[in-house]
């Protein structure tokens, strides 16, 4: 199914997202954000540290509310929801962060961390609890026996596949993905990243991936966005990232990649200099100080994302007012 035909399940609307910096400066973290997720699809979200890929995810999940914007989820604005209304939205939107050691109370057993959201939600008996652990421990390929088993007994691996098993307990529709693979190593990566896939083609679930690894999400993602300093700078598919980007800062970002699945007979560039601060944004284009194609009207006018090509947009005066390819 291509991206176009898939219905759109999750809609960002002019979504921004501030907070007050300890100096009492506005920290811009989300700049008028707007991105579909797609039935059955991975959305991908990419970015340098600190770009604000959390932070949107983390408004999705309404851990945050956003300052501007709204989410559209089953026809509503799920930022406007309050208590019972809330917490059942909360049932079809899930999470699976990123250092499940963190994620988990250390004295819990796994039995319990992967059917506490069912109880939560009354859907099982507390004699029902060991059944239901087992089915889901299956789900993500773990033996049933880890049930009895505490999460500092496991290693980073399996105890990620009991996140994702904790997500899925509740039959979500959509699974937000923060950094989920960046602590693991690039074997065990390949390994979740094959049960995600797997988990998608079975159930239907719609995926948001973030992470930093360019070649680890256009491996798997239908739709990349690239995100910089809180801006959505390009959308593509994600079958078209190595072929198709265009804006500056993702053909940085791809030449700076260093991964087991890289080009070889690539030379890897860096990105020269640093981003500006948050709290500091430039006039213009926010990548202006870092990209060798600046020219005077990005240091005045801040570019918006045009269609330069089917299910590809980006934010580059370089393509202001062009028609699609």
């Amino acid at each position: 199914m291509s991206v176009k035909e898939a219905p759109v399940i999750m809609e960002a609307k002019h979504v921004t997202k501030k907070f007050v910096s300890g100096s009492g400066r506005p920290l811009l973290a989300c700049n008028d954000v707007n991105l579909q997720v797609r039935k059955g699809q991975t959305l991908g979200i990419v970015g340098e540290s600190g770009c604000g890929k959390s932070s949107f995810v983390k408004m999705i999940v309404q851990l945050y509310p956003p300052t501007e914007g709204e989410i559209i989820y089953g026809g509503r604005d799920i930022t406007k929801l309050k208590g019972e209304e809330l917490r059942q939205c909360r049932k079809k939107i899930q999470m699976v962060f990123q250092d499940p050691s963190a994620a988990f109370h250390p004295k819990m057993k796994v039995m319990d961390i992967v059917t506490e959201p069912l109880l939560n939600f009354k859907m099982i008996k507390k004699t029902e609890k060991e059944a239901k652990a087992k089915e889901l421990l299956r789900m993500v390929d773990l033996p049933e026996d880890f049930v009895y088993r505490f999460p500092h007994n496991m290693s980073g691996g399996q105890r990620q596949r009991i996140g994702i098993a904790r997500a899925l307990a509740l039959e979500p529709e959509i699974i937000v993905c923060d950094e989920a693979t960046s602590a693991l190593d690039v074997s065990v990566q390949d390994r979740v990243i094959e049960l995600l896939v797997r988990l998608q083609k079975e159930k239907g679930i719609s995926f948001v991936f973030i992470c930093h690894d360019m070649a680890l999400v256009q491996s798997f993602a239908h739709q990349v966005a690239v995100m910089y300093l809180g801006n959505i700078v390009e959308v593509l598919p994600g079958n078209e990232v190595g072929t198709n980007a265009m804006h500056p800062y993702t053909q940085a970002m791809l030449g700076a990649i260093f991964s087991t699945r890289m080009d070889f007979t690539k030379k890897i560039e860096s990105i020269e200099s640093e981003a500006p601060s948050p709290v500091d944004v430039p006039p213009g284009c926010p990548f202006q100080n870092r990209c060798g194609h600046c020219m005077e009207i990005c240091r005045t006018q801040k570019p918006q994302l045009v269609e330069v090509g089917p299910n590809h947009q980006a934010a580059c005066h370089l393509f202001q007012g062009k028609t699609e390819r």
